[in-house]
């Protein structure tokens, strides 16, 4: 599932490309929004919080959508080939310069934009907020430290604690702090878990590249994310990896067990 940097950048790109300018096309090929037509509106701008995306029209309009584990936005000029399918085509904006396509949204619908509290407000504090303060700093220690018991890794991926942190970052997170994913969250420092989160997520925002070790080169780019077959990029010893979570939450963590001390999986 895409990670908050990624739809942060999503979100720029769209609004680059469509924003103040009228819409020469506004198809929909989704069940729920099919018989709507868009076309004479302007997008305003675009909104993201965590890994939500909220396209706001003239009209007191908003388009949520959210990429869940496949979505993906294509930026195109008005008459290029599609780089995909045209049946996985949800949304397709255009205006006289750009052609825009989500392609594989699963989740889209139309709102008034003073309603978008609606569908994210029950999330906590925006890691890539424009606006962060101290003070959502606070409320986001005050939720990740709700529940001393949990597992650190299963409180990162909770986006009611705090709204970016994706599978990579909660791996990545948890080896930059020397501990497992199973560690409980009692016994980590709560603000320097935000604080590097927040850092982690800043540092890719406005780039396509993620690395959480400082390097952009092929393989040199995570500590133990999917580093099963290269090992640690730290200290070169064998990475593991196993579930965590249950159900529709289970992930798969990896961790180096000579760089991260605490608890893991029996089996």
């Amino acid at each position: 599932m895409p990670e908050g940097d990624t739809v942060f950048l999503a979100g720029k790109r769209v609004e680059k490309a469509l924003a103040g300018r009228e819409l020469l096309r506004a198809e929909f090929r989704h069940p729920r929004l099919a018989t709507v037509d868009l076309t004479g509106r302007s997008v305003l701008d675009v909104r993201t919080v965590g890994k939500h995306m909220f396209l706001r029209f003239s009209g007191d309009l908003s388009l949520h959508s959210h990429l869940k584990m496949d979505g993906a936005w294509r930026f195109l000029t008005p008459g290029a080939r599609w780089p995909m399918p045209a049946h996985h085509a949800r949304a397709i904006f255009e205006n006289a310069t750009a052609l825009v396509i989500g392609f594989r949204l699963h989740d889209l619908e139309l709102l008034a934009t003073a309603e978008e509290s609606r569908l994210v407000g029950h999330l906590g504090p925006d890691l890539l907020d424009p606006l962060w303060t101290e003070e959502h700093a606070a409320r986001a220690v005050a939720n990740l430290t709700a529940d001393p018991a949990r597992e650190l890794g299963l409180a990162l991926l909770d986006q009611r604690v705090m709204a970016g942190v994706g599978n990579m970052y909660m791996v990545e997170i948890c080896h930059l702090l020397r501990v497992t994913p199973w560690t409980p969250v009692s016994e980590v420092d709560a603000a320097q878990v935000v604080a590097l989160a927040r850092k982690l997520l800043l540092a890719n925002a406005w780039r396509h590249e993620q690395s959480t070790t400082g390097e952009l080169a092929r393989g040199r780019q995570n500590w133990v994310y999917g580093r099963t077959r290269q090992g640690c990029f730290r200290c070169g010893g064998r990475v593991k990896v196993a579930n965590q979570g249950d159900g529709v939450q289970r992930r798969l963590s990896w961790y180096c067990p000579k760089c991260q001390h605490g608890p893991v999986p029996s089996s």
